[in-house]
């Protein structure tokens, strides 16, 4: 069964660029409820902890400068399903390829400044929230156990 939240940020670029207001709008009107959600900046340590994953990849650096570069939104978002349907609403991470009316097509600046991250799994949607966020943070329209 697919789970009830999903996991994302709104990156440095998006955050200087002032789309905070307008993203978190279109995910308010496509039926998500913010659970959870902090303006924060990054630490190299954190970033680095974070994007783990990417660390033998040829743009690990870039995207920890890119994301230690300025503040972040983090946030845990609730719906049906979350994790697809944010990833339908994001569209892909090359601004060119995605589909109009995603945010990545509205503000994404580049592939690498694509505006918003979205967790790609129930399993990760998890890992991620929690990197951020404790039980006593998340303020969820579910029942508790779902988190």
């Amino acid at each position: 069964m697919a789970g009830t939240f999903t996991f994302t940020i709104i990156k440095p670029g998006a955050v200087s660029n002032e789309d905070i207001g307008p993203i978190l709008n279109m995910i308010n009107e496509n039926g998500f409820h913010i659970a959870a959600m902090k303006l924060i900046k990054l630490r190299t340590a954190q970033a680095k902890k974070f994007y783990a994953v990417h660390s033998e990849r040829p743009f690990y650096n870039d995207l920890i400068e890119f994301m230690t570069s300025g503040a972040i939104l983090v946030a845990i978002l609730e719906k049906d399903n979350a994790v697809e349907e944010y990833r339908k609403l994001i569209g892909n991470t090359d601004p060119l390829k995605a589909e109009e009316g995603t945010i990545r097509k509205k503000f994404a600046q580049s592939m690498q400044k694509n505006a918003v991250h979205g967790s790609d799994s129930d399993e990760n949607a998890e890992i991620e929230a929690s990197f951020f966020f404790s039980n006593s943070e998340r303020f969820s329209i579910f029942d508790v156990s779902d988190f």
